[in-house]
């Protein structure tokens, strides 16, 4: 039975070991989680943004050139215009 003093000491010093590196994976995995999350956030700000300045140069746009559906076809120009 002296044997297997030392081997149960060997073997939970692996398991001390293992869990120790799962410890430090498991730290790296929450800055990463918590940096693709600020860029997530960030990239969401910026697609409401764009979302915001695409419908401002649609209205723009409108208000430059009516649609050809609802103009009145006798202010159009000529076709050789």
């Amino acid at each position: 039975m002296a044997a297997s003093v030392p081997q149960c000491t060997a073997v939970a010093g692996l398991m001390q070991d293992e869990i120790e590196d799962l410890q430090v994976r498991f730290a790296h995995q929450e800055v990463a989680i918590e940096a693709l999350h600020e860029t997530v956030l960030r990239q969401d700000r910026l697609i409401a943004e764009m979302r915001d300045e695409l419908a401002r140069v649609k209205h723009m746009l409108h208000e430059l050139r009516p649609s050809l559906l609802g103009a009145d076809p006798g202010h159009e120009p000529p076709p050789h215009y």
